[in-house]
């Protein structure tokens, strides 16, 4: 009978072993019967309950039972005590009957009790509660009958279930371990007889074997406890009323089953895992070798553009995709396999090191297939992108190649060569790369196989091949041509830059024709100081002349040049402009005040050349008899100084009727001053030899002035005292002085003969 059939009869509290024992150590059975009526059916049931407690050892001792009737009728109690004969009439040695004070007549129930002795087949006796001691120690009552010992019916009852709910649960899963645990060892002896996988036991061990550690530390605990208290080592929970060996029984075998039963798990999941592992590992090499290899079988293209280049790139990241599931399974599978490997039984090891190498072969096999075609389509892309980045530079350098060339001047045209050059150089840069990227595909291409259900498939990439060369070879022609067309355009902008040259110099040769000009009016102004300097200013002059038409004719030349690069250029728009009627303006000019110059220096020296005649030839410092000058010397000294001096006021008269004259007004005054204190010197010289020649007169005739000058003197005496004749007096003065004058000269030449003789 379980506790839970009868837990609400049991938990009424009709009857209970509180653990207590007798001095003979048999257990007290305790009846407390109450006001109310007693079921005799339910405590019928709780004592058949009670008593199968007990292991045969202990019910040998006998039982001590407690009726307590002070709370109850004596016929109660009377049927309690005949139903006891009913249930345990072995088992019982003592009945106590606890009755009231003064309640129950003695001499009745003495006499009764004790007429029925020898039917009932124990002793029955009527106490007291304070007298119930005599028979019982008091720590073996409860305190309901003052004793110390306590007891919790209802924990009892708790523990009770426990207790039962474990011994039934462990008693079936034991069973179950043993027929588990032994259908395992015989399909293990029989190998063709498959292990039946599906029967599994109906409660968790984990859990069971918990409940019964929980279980019996619960008794354990109690026990202690009891013990510390003072009392005797035992509680309502007494290894005697609970069986705690056989919780401790029970936990040993179920442990040892359990431990069993974990093996055959083991074994049935390594079993499972080695069978799910197999599974997986053909899914994942018939898929890679079946359906994996034919889509990149299929896909050996490498498009014509970097359009479809990326297309192709697009479907072979789908396919690489699709292959990454597989290597996740591929990568799981592994780590288990591993995992198996390092724990598993030498009889697999075989198996799964061939499972593992025949998935990683398959595996780095296709992740070979799949990195060599994304190589190629990287290789194909980068190739149509440099083709078509070559193609584009193509087309701007054909495009500035077509177009019309006018440049502003040569600096634009160098710019622009300059630029040309270097769109080439990038192209020639370009195809040289497209060259290599093509030769890596090739290689790339070339190196390529398909594996197909473990064969090796060759690929036939002859119509790729073609169309690379094709390529290359295209890009080639039209760099070839537009290096032809630069050529040709080099060769034209070299023509332009030199006519912009030419053009530039051409002017640069009528600034220059300018400035020669502008230095000849302005610091070719000196004529000389004399005759030699005035030749050397005329052979500097003609040198300056020299360097003057060599410009001019620097300049004609530049001219002609332009033309004729014209022409060759066919510019009809341009031509030599302005320049030719601006370097002849200029050279006119030039020519005009090179030969006013020309003029004024001969001139100047035939000027220098007669007055230093004069100077030279009538010089007594020379040392010798002054020579007679003649006469048509001194006129050709005034004439050539008068010409020239009437030269220098004259400006010069340009072809256009411009006028410009040599000098500032300054430098022509100062050259006339010096022409002009030139003429005076040589007139003064003139005077000079004459005033000599009269003084020689004079020294002949000097008595005859001498009283000459006497009457003059008389007569001026004279007329000194005559008012009327003042004025005429006064002319005499001046005659009288002028003749001092020419006396003073006289003999003040005379002393300079004398001196230089």
């Amino acid at each position: 009978m379980d506790a839970t059939n009868i837990l609400p009869i049991l938990k009424k509290r009709l009857a209970f072993l509180s653990g207590g024992k007798d001095r003979r150590s048999g257990l007290i059975l305790t009846i407390p019967l109450c006001t109310d009526q007693t079921s005799m059916e339910e405590l019928s049931s709780t004592l058949d309950y009670l008593l199968g407690i007990p292991s045969d050892k202990c019910k040998a001792r006998g039982f001590t039972v407690i009726v307590d009737g002070r709370k109850s009728q004596w016929n109660i109690v009377k049927t309690v005590v005949l139903m006891l004969q009913n249930v345990i009439p072995a088992e019982v040695s003592l009945v106590c009957v606890v009755k009231p004070d003064e309640f129950w007549d003695k001499k009745v129930t003495h006499f009764c009790f004790w007429k029925e002795k020898d039917r009932l087949g124990f002793e029955v006796i009527l106490v007291s509660a304070n007298k119930l001691t005599r028979y019982i120690e008091p720590c073996q009552l409860t305190d309901e009958f003052g004793g110390s010992l306590v007891y919790d019916h209802i924990d009892w009852v708790n523990k009770r279930l426990v207790f039962e709910k474990f011994t039934k649960e462990s008693t079936s899963l034991l069973d179950e371990l043993l027929v588990i645990n032994d259908s395992e060892k015989s399909s293990q002896l029989d190998k063709e007889r498959p292990p039946d996988c599906n029967f599994l036991p109906s409660l968790d061990p984990e859990t069971v074997l918990q409940t019964g550690h929980e279980l019996l530390s619960e008794l354990q605990q109690r026990r202690f406890n009891g013990a510390e208290g003072g009392g005797v080592a035992w509680s309502p929970m007494d290894d005697e009323l609970l069986a705690q060996p056989q919780v401790m029984k029970l936990l040993d075998s179920l442990r040892e089953q359990y431990t069993k039963y974990q093996e055959v798990c083991r074994q049935r999941s390594k079993r499972s895992q080695l069978e799910d592992i197999q599974t997986k590992v053909m899914q994942v090499v018939n898929w890679l070798e079946g359906p994996g290899t034919e889509q990149l079988r299929t896909q050996w293209g490498i498009g014509d553009s970097i359009r479809a280049s990326q297309a192709l790139q697009q479907k072979h990241e789908e396919i690489e995709s699709q292959h990454s599931e597989w290597f996740a399974v591929y990568v799981e599978l592994n780590q288990q396999i591993a995992a198996l490997l390092s724990a598993g039984d030498e009889e697999d090891l075989v198996e799964l090191k061939g499972l593992q190498q025949q998935l990683s072969d398959v595996c780095y096999r296709q992740a070979s297939q799949l990195e060599s075609r994304q190589n190629v389509l990287q290789s194909a892309h980068e190739f149509h992108g440099t083709a078509q980045d070559l193609s584009q530079q193509l087309d701007g350098l054909l495009g500035m190649l077509c177009a019309d060339v006018a440049p502003a001047d040569g600096a634009a045209i160098q710019q622009t060569l300059k630029h040309l050059e270097e769109k080439l150089k990038s192209v020639e840069g370009a195809l040289v790369g497209l060259r290599e990227k093509g030769q890596v595909l090739m290689d790339q291409m070339s190196n390529q196989t398909s594996w197909s259900y473990g064969k090796d498939v060759p690929i036939d990439n002859k119509d790729n091949v073609d169309h690379i060369q094709g390529v290359m070879e295209d890009m080639q022609l039209r760099k070839q041509r537009c290096e032809d067309m630069v050529d040709v355009r080099r060769l034209k902008m070299l023509q332009m830059v030199q006519l912009f040259k030419c053009e530039e110099d051409a002017s640069q040769a009528v600034e220059w024709l300018g400035e020669l000009l502008d230095a000849l009016l302005k610091t070719h102004i000196r004529l000389g100081d004399d005759s030699q300097e005035t030749k050397v200013l005329l052979e500097k002059h003609k040198k300056f002349v020299d360097v003057a038409q060599s410009t001019y004719d620097y300049g004609r030349q530049l001219l002609q040049a332009t033309v004729v690069l014209c022409q060759s250029l066919r510019c009809s728009t341009r031509s030599s402009g302005d320049t030719l009627p601006r370097l002849n303006r200029v050279w006119k000019q030039f020519t005009v005040t090179t030969e006013e110059r020309v003029h004024r220096l001969e001139m100047a020296c035939s000027f220098h050349t007669a007055a230093e005649k004069v100077l030279v030839q009538a010089s007594p410092d020379q040392g010798d008899i002054p020579v007679q000058v003649e006469q048509e010397t001194y006129e050709e000294v005034e004439t050539v100084g008068k010409a020239l001096l009437d030269r220098l006021t004259v400006p010069v008269i340009f072809p256009d009727g411009s006028e410009q004259y040599f000098g500032s007004p300054g430098d022509m005054a100062s050259s006339a001053e010096h022409i002009r204190d030139k003429m005076k010197l040589v007139e003064d010289r003139k005077l000079t030899l004459h005033e000599e020649d009269e003084e020689e007169e004079d020294i002949e005739q000097l008595p005859y002035q001498q009283l000459q000058y006497e009457q003059i003197h008389d007569q001026d005496e004279e007329l000194h005292n005559d008012e009327e004749l003042q004025d005429d007096q006064e002319l005499h003065d001046e005659e009288l002085q002028e003749v001092d004058t020419e006396l003073q000269d006289g003999e003040e030449l005379e002393l300079e003969n004398e001196t230089d003789t």
